[in-house]
C-alpha cells in the first residue's frame, strides 16, 4: 500500500493493519462457518445455507461476496469453494480448533 492510499476502514481500527482487516472479516457473523463448512469441498449456496442452520439468504450472500473479495472463496461449476488462500486460511484454524477440543474437555 503506497503512502497516499488510505488504508480500508475497519471497525474498530484506525490503521486498517492486515491483521485487523481479517480479524474484522472473520469475526462477521457466519465468516468462519462459511468458511468451515466448504473445508471438505464446494457447496451450491443452497446447500451453503443449510449447512449453516439457514442463515438468511442476504447475509449468506454478503459474507459470500466479501469472503469471495478477501481471496477465499472461488465460485466454480460446483458451487462455492476455498481458494488456495482460503484453504491456507484454515490450516492456520486447525491448531486452534484442536485446542478448542481440548479445552472445552477441560471446562466440561
Amino acid at each position: 500500500m503506497s503512502r497516499s492510499t488510505k488504508p480500508p476502514r475497519v471497525r474498530g481500527s484506525r490503521t486498517g493493519r492486515p491483521i485487523m482487516v481479517l480479524l474484522d472479516l472473520l469475526g462477521r457473523r457466519w465468516s468462519l462457518r462459511i468458511l468451515w463448512e466448504l473445508r471438505a469441498g464446494a457447496l451450491t449456496s443452497r446447500a451453503l445455507r443449510a449447512a449453516c442452520d439457514d442463515v438468511s439468504p442476504t447475509v449468506l450472500q454478503t459474507r459470500l461476496d466479501e469472503l469471495r473479495g478477501a481471496g477465499f472463496l472461488e465460485l466454480g461449476d460446483d458451487g462455492y469453494g476455498l481458494t488456495p488462500l482460503g484453504r491456507e486460511l484454515l490450516e492456520n484454524f486447525l491448531p486452534l480448533h484442536r485446542f478448542a477440543d481440548r479445552w472445552s474437555k477441560q471446562v466440561e
